[in-house]
């Protein structure tokens, strides 16, 4: 085993009814993961909804920015308290209610009328949607007491989220073509019919025995750390560090510091901040969030590389990224044996290192000759995203003992989105700062059609449809050369951060024992 803590927890701690049967521990699991994939799903499906939702609904600009940052806004701020309320009342029991009410708002938002009822729908959603999550993952910690079964729970659990990832563009191009966009909503409803049906009877209910008071203040400084901080990320990524963006992730920060006081001050904190004190669930979940870092940050550029660059559909790119995507799960499975004859740390630094090879081949690849490099090397990423992501977050869970892992849970679940949100706006602006410098506008064009070109490659594919044939391939070859010069600097830049993380994986998780 991992830790000290993991092994068998108080009896205070285990779940207060369920089955015992293997069969049934695994039934459990597999009704876990219909939130699992929904979620996953909904996080890629929705873009391919957009245009659609655009025209039907007569969307404005910024309408359309709050359609998209509503739900991970709110999502990111309620994590920790769910978590926290997951460990006081029952996870089981958030979990139904969190898939009951997700259902109904997605059955009521897929007939929006109008934009701010849409904006609306996806708030409420993040609202259910912190009820999920932080309940699969501890529940999983609960259901499977015995490290070698959890380890391999922990790896479809993971392999749901890739799975999730890979049907997203292609289930929503194909609902979006098929039937109209409110289909990317409604099929949430279905997905969690299971669920609703069998989960009171199939998984067991678990939480903290002696959870202590609510602490409201507690929670009011959750929420305005993580709002104010995510959305800051995300104006950064939308219109570069500037001081809208600066104020935002100053003040969520300086909430984040009254935060940590108050939970060090209080007798029954909210948050275990002490948890950080143990190198082990830091380190990993650090590795968790330079994980989804290299995955959403390198997905981020290569999607644009294959429809802008390479002509492809959307549907097209996303079966494109399958294999891939598909390495992730496999590569999650693999490494559960794997911990058996190798140190876990060593086989997070391993996997991480292979995402720093993964860019490496992208710094170095020739990406005029066809998608081949990049997908290569999204494929090695792939893998050791697949690796590093699986055995940390055993560590996590590990790391803890059984009644707070609701709460470690929710942090795991934060770090998930602080990764993903920051692999898009770090890499993805700076790759826009990289096009918008070296793109060389060719004599002869418009200044609208410049104006239009300076800001994005999108603009200037677009641009470039309206002129003549010789001007706008040569408009359209600049743009591309400036776009992949951008690329290899945003995957240098890649290399170089997931090479230190596996330097500081295989430091601090070194003693680490093998699993038993």
């Amino acid at each position: 085993m991992f830790s000290p803590s993991s092994t068998q927890a108080p009896r205070s701690a285990q779940p207060t009814t369920g089955p015992a049967a293997p069969w049934r521990d695994w039934t459990a699991l597999a009704l876990l993961m219909f939130p699992v994939l929904l979620v996953a799903v909904d996080n890629t499906a929705l873009t391919f909804a957009l245009p659609e939702i655009a025209r039907s609904l007569d969307v404005g600009g910024v309408q359309l920015l709050w359609i998209v940052d509503a739900y991970p806004l709110v999502l990111a701020a309620l994590l920790v308290s769910m978590g926290n309320l997951g460990d006081r009342v029952g996870r089981r029991r958030l979990l139904l209610i969190g898939s009951t009410g997700f259902a109904a708002v997605s059955a009521a938002t897929a007939f929006a009328p109008s934009a701010e009822w849409l904006i609306a729908g996806r708030a409420a959603l993040g609202v259910f949607g912190a009820m999920l999550m932080p309940s699969t993952l501890s529940l999983i910690r609960n259901i499977f007491t015995d490290p070698n079964r959890r380890r391999l729970a922990i790896a479809v659990w993971a392999a749901g989220f890739s799975g999730g990832a890979a049907l997203g563009p292609i289930f929503g191009g194909w609902l979006v073509e098929h039937f109209w966009w409110g289909a990317v909503f409604l099929v949430a409803t279905f997905l969690l019919l299971p669920l609703l049906a069998f989960g009171r009877v199939l998984i067991p209910e678990s939480k903290d025995a002696n959870p202590g008071r609510v602490d409201v203040p507690s929670i009011a400084l959750s929420v305005f750390t993580m709002a104010p901080f995510v959305y800051g990320i995300k104006e950064f990524a939308v219109h570069g560090f500037g001081a809208s963006a600066a104020a935002f992730m100053l003040f969520g920060l300086v909430m984040g510091v009254l935060f940590v006081r108050r939970q060090q001050r209080i007798d029954n904190p909210m948050l275990d901040v002490s948890l950080f004190k143990n190198k082990v669930f830091s380190t990993a979940i650090v590795a968790n969030v330079l994980s989804l870092f290299s995955m959403t940050g390198f997905i981020y550029f290569f999607a644009q590389h294959l429809q802008l660059v390479e002509g492809q559909s959307p549907m097209e790119a996303g079966i494109a990224m399958i294999p891939a995507l598909l390495a992730t799960v496999i590569a999650g499975l693999l490494v559960v044996p794997l911990v058996k004859r190798v140190r876990p740390g060593f086989v997070v630094a391993g996997g991480l290192t292979l995402s720093a090879v993964g860019y490496l081949i992208a710094v170095v690849g020739d990406h005029g000759s066809g998608p081949v490099f990049l997908l290569s090397a999204l494929t090695v990423l792939a893998v050791g995203v697949g690796a590093a992501e699986t055995i940390s977050n055993d560590l996590i869970l590990a790391s803890v003992p059984a009644a707070k892992s609701g709460a470690a849970s929710a942090i795991s679940e934060t770090g998930y989105e602080l990764g993903s949100l920051l692999g898009t706006a770090v890499l993805g602006s700076i790759l826009t700062a990289s096009y918008q410098h070296n793109l060389i506008i060719p004599d002869g064009v418009s200044t609208e059609a410049a104006g239009k070109s300076g800001e994005t490659l999108a603009g200037a594919v677009d641009a470039a449809s309206a002129l003549p044939a010789p001007l706008s391939e040569a408009l359209t070859a600049a743009a591309r050369v400036a776009f992949e010069s951008g690329v290899h600097i945003t995957a240098a830049i890649g290399l170089v951060l997931m090479a230190g993380a596996a330097v500081l994986a295989a430091v601090v998780l070194r003693r680490v024992p093998k699993a038993q």
